[in-house]
């Protein structure tokens, strides 16, 4: 990419700006750079092996020395996730409030690469100078504690990074959001407003925390009979209050099941939230409760395999299951893409007689999102006033729609960015100058690698047409030592005469392809490798119609 020039703003997300998660944004002024969250995405059926994405950070790699420090502005995965994975790569101060810190230092803890790694804890309200970007964190209400927008000043004028946020008028926890700091910034003038457009597509506000606490009691009140088991985003503090307390007022004790639920409770009680939420019941103490007085919360919302709700759904938890009567309530919304996996949960939850209830399954308030819906992204846009809006953190459609409606709010100039554009931003606008190639990172348990491995690839192939491994030992003569040994992977049953009789055929098709070969051509290792692998291949092809990943070893003694 071109040179950025000292004297211009620029604003790159590398991240969450096409998709849910993987945000990562960069601001570039005078020669440095600010970061502004670094979080997780979540892989599909398309990446076997893989269950966490991370942003690529190699711009910032490249440039580490000009970057002046990382702002994460809460602590949902999708923005602090990646932390730990990428900080040994960046090296720089990490700036948070006390919550996001404490979910962060767990995370860190786990990582011996993350040794050295300070954490500087910004109280809300409170103004940092980073490099030349002076900034100060506003807390927002959202899903979970601590929340922060950020207005970043510099010379060339002021930028509103609203990170996640809503107008929530009575939360769980936290303050309502404070409209006073972004009307002072619009009077002052902001040059731009970079924003969450999760909810653009949604008329209306997003509802309030304590229409959900009320309609849980609701709920709950009406399954007199079995356990109710509710499944949320781990993150969602506020949630779990809402959940206590209407499991209080119906005589219900409350459990907790899986291991991000667990950290995040510690963490919030850890600075001194969930106060007036009695101690959980422990997981070995469940069967000591009458089930019609037993609420469980569990993770895996989202229908995650590995998670607590699908291995429930599955019967695959040694200590505890559901039963016949039992209610599991999905007080979440689904992430685009995620449909089939909770369809699967929901199928054999069914199958085990557990009824399930979805926010469109009552009348009752059991999920609000805690993102801005259009009519609150309109007051935020007219306290600001901007000259220009960039929508980020959502999939094209929702930043499109953002986009329009910060057009129809009398914003002079929008852009819709794709990861990695280079933005620039004046007095006159912001306009897209150039782009740096970025990408995704896949996790995997003992290595971090590129999105587009050809490891990923190779198991997808193997994921559709299977594989054929022939090995073959020569002598020092040229003549076979035994006969060549065949294995198939996903084709054929060997166990079953159908299955036999496909490798009898293998075999012998081998054997024929080593008959021609002369005896200058049986030194050739090379030759006689790929003319088996392409004949193997074909019979496959013509007796089940496809075309395996075939490898052959050819070994001389």
């Amino acid at each position: 990419m071109t040179d950025l020039q000292k004297d211009e703003l620029y604003f790159i997300p590398l991240g969450g700006s096409e998709q849910f998660g993987v945000n990562l944004n960069v601001y570039a002024y005078d020669g440095q750079f600010l970061a502004v969250d670094c979080g997780i995405g979540f892989a599909d059926e398309r990446m076997p092996g893989i269950d966490i994405l991370l942003p690529d950070p190699a711009f910032l790699v490249e440039n580490k020395k000009k970057l002046a420090g990382m702002i994460v502005t809460h602590a949902h995965e999708d923005h602090v996730g990646a932390v730990a994975h990428l900080w040994p790569r960046l090296r720089c101060p990490v700036y948070c409030t006390k919550f996001t810190a404490a979910v962060l230092q767990d995370k860190i803890n786990e990582n011996p690469d993350c040794k050295g790694m300070k954490i500087q804890i910004i109280g809300q309200n409170d103004f940092v100078q980073i490099g030349p970007f002076k900034t100060h964190f506003i807390p927002v209400s959202h899903s979970i504690p601590e929340t922060s927008s950020l207005i970043i000043e510099t010379e060339k004028g002021l930028i509103v990074h609203t990170g996640d946020w809503n107008l929530d008028p009575a939360p769980a926890l936290g303050p309502v959001t404070d409209p006073e700091p972004f009307k002072a910034a619009g009077k002052k003038g902001v040059l731009a407003y970079i924003g969450d457009s999760t909810n653009a597509e949604v008329d209306g506000v997003s509802g309030s925390e304590s229409d959900v606490a009320a309609g849980l009691e609701k709920v709950f009140k009406d399954l007199d009979d079995g356990l109710i088991a509710i499944t949320i985003f781990a993150s969602n503090i506020g949630r779990i209050r809402s959940i206590a307390l209407a499991a209080k007022a119906c005589g219900r004790s409350v459990g907790v099941m899986g291991r991000s639920l667990h950290r995040m409770i510690g963490a919030a009680r850890h600075c001194g939230y969930l106060k007036d939420v009695p101690e959980f019941v422990a997981e070995e103490d469940f069967d000591l409760i009458p089930r019609d007085n037993l609420v469980i919360i569990v993770t895996g919302s989202q229908g995650e395999a590995r998670a607590q709700l699908a291995r429930l759904s599955r019967g695959d938890n040694p200590r505890f299951e559901l039963q016949k009567g039992d209610t599991v309530i999905f007080s979440s919304r689904a992430i685009p893409g995620n449909e089939k996996e909770i369809i699967t949960v929901k199928n054999n939850l069914a199958a085990g007689g557990v009824k399930t209830i979805s926010p469109r399954d009552t009348e009752h308030c059991i999920h609000v999102s805690g993102h801005p819906a259009r009519d609150e992204i309109t007051q935020m846009l007219q306290w600001l006033k901007p000259v220009s809006a960039i929508p980020v953190h959502g999939e094209r459609t929702m930043l499109e729609a953002h986009a329009e409606l910060a057009r129809g709010c009398q914003v002079k100039s929008t852009v819709v960015p794709n990861n990695g554009s280079v933005i620039q931003i004046g007095q006159k606008g912001v306009k897209i100058v150039d782009h740096i190639e970025t990408g995704l990172l896949a996790v995997e348990p003992g290595r971090i690698i590129e999105a587009g491995h050809s490891a990923i690839s190779e198991r997808r192939k193997l994921q559709f047409s299977g594989s054929v491994h022939v090995t073959i030992v020569l002598d020092g003569r040229g003549e076979i030592m035994g006969d060549p040994q065949i294995s198939t992977v996903g084709l054929v049953d060997t166990d079953e005469s159908e299955g036999r009789r496909f490798e009898k055929a293998l075999l012998r098709e081998v054997e024929d392809i080593l008959d021609e070969f002369t005896q200058d051509e049986i030194d050739d290792e090379e030759l006689i490798s790929e003319e088996i692998r392409i004949g193997v291949r074909r019979l496959v092809n013509n007796m089940i119609r496809i075309k395996p990943k075939t490898t052959v070893h050819v070994v001389r003694v």
